[in-house]
């Protein structure tokens, strides 16, 4: 579908969303900036809950992954595509007719510009007009089952990494942030390059953003920033302070501040 010219980013309130409006899965399908460049090929998954959301942007031309079974086996071809990925968690606020999608994890490093746009319903999408980086994104809603049944956490790995989920319906998402600082560097292609060590390049790259369906019996990866974990398999318990997941190995995380519906949560 064409996207539109650059005179039409402007914004209707008539047809403005508010954070209600927003809750389950989002695809994109189009990004384009004044200067006339646009991506309609990257996969993009945004999971929104009452406030806390996950985003996942996977560029085309992804290598073949059916090999790597982990991190340490990662090849040169591989990581120069994990690199141009995209992803981020945090809370997403409104006020004053803009939107801002606060980052506690990104993938990337953070940006110099706040993550702020507007809203609005176009026919049977949402477009997203940006503030402070002039772009037009569109977006179609995914099916999630009953998107009113949600849950969100903030979490805390042992070692003090942050971590989030998003459960909306029958699809979760979860984001847990690499155990290193990055540099201040412009983009995770550069903070790769200047890495002393192959042991320091893949510790930069082991941020985990991943998106799934939650089955009768498990929640099963089907996109990850970590490929090697698309598949996997695994059980999910929660007390109200700590949750944990259980497939060949178990991670556990203590719950920092949770939103929506616990029950969503042991499956």
């Amino acid at each position: 579908m064409p996207g539109p010219t650059i005179d039409r980013m402007t914004t209707r309130t008539a047809n403005a969303l508010h954070l209600t409006n927003l809750q389950g899965l989002w695809n994109r399908s189009l990004i384009a900036w004044p200067d006339g460049r646009r991506d309609e090929t990257t996969a993009v998954h945004w999971l929104q809950g009452p406030s806390l959301y996950i985003d996942l942007r996977q560029p085309a031309a992804r290598p073949d992954f059916t090999d790597t079974r982990l991190l340490t086996e990662v090849t040169d071809g591989q990581l120069a595509w994990l690199v141009r990925q995209e992803g981020f968690a945090g809370r997403l606020r409104f006020a004053d007719g803009w939107f801002e999608w606060g980052r506690e994890i990104d993938f990337q490093p953070q940006a110099i510009y706040s993550d702020c746009g507007q809203l609005r319903f176009e026919a049977d999408y949402m477009i997203e007009v940006g503030r402070d980086i002039p772009y037009i994104e569109h977006w179609y809603r995914a099916a999630v089952g009953d998107a009113t049944q949600t849950v969100a956490l903030r979490l805390r790995a042992p070692d003090g990494r942050k971590a989030s989920l998003v459960r909306t319906g029958e699809v979760f998402m979860l984001a847990v942030d690499r155990a290193v600082a990055l540099p201040n560097l412009p983009d995770l292609h550069a903070c790769v390059a200047a890495a002393g060590t192959r042991e320091e390049q893949l510790a930069l790259v082991d941020c985990e953003l991943s998106v799934g369906r939650v089955g009768p019996h498990a929640w099963r990866i089907e996109h990850s920033s970590l490929p090697w974990r698309e598949g996997l398999v695994f059980k999910l318990r929660c007390d109200g302070r700590h949750i944990t997941l259980v497939d060949a190995c178990t991670r556990r995380f203590d719950v920092l501040d949770a939103e929506g519906e616990p029950a969503l949560l042991n499956g």
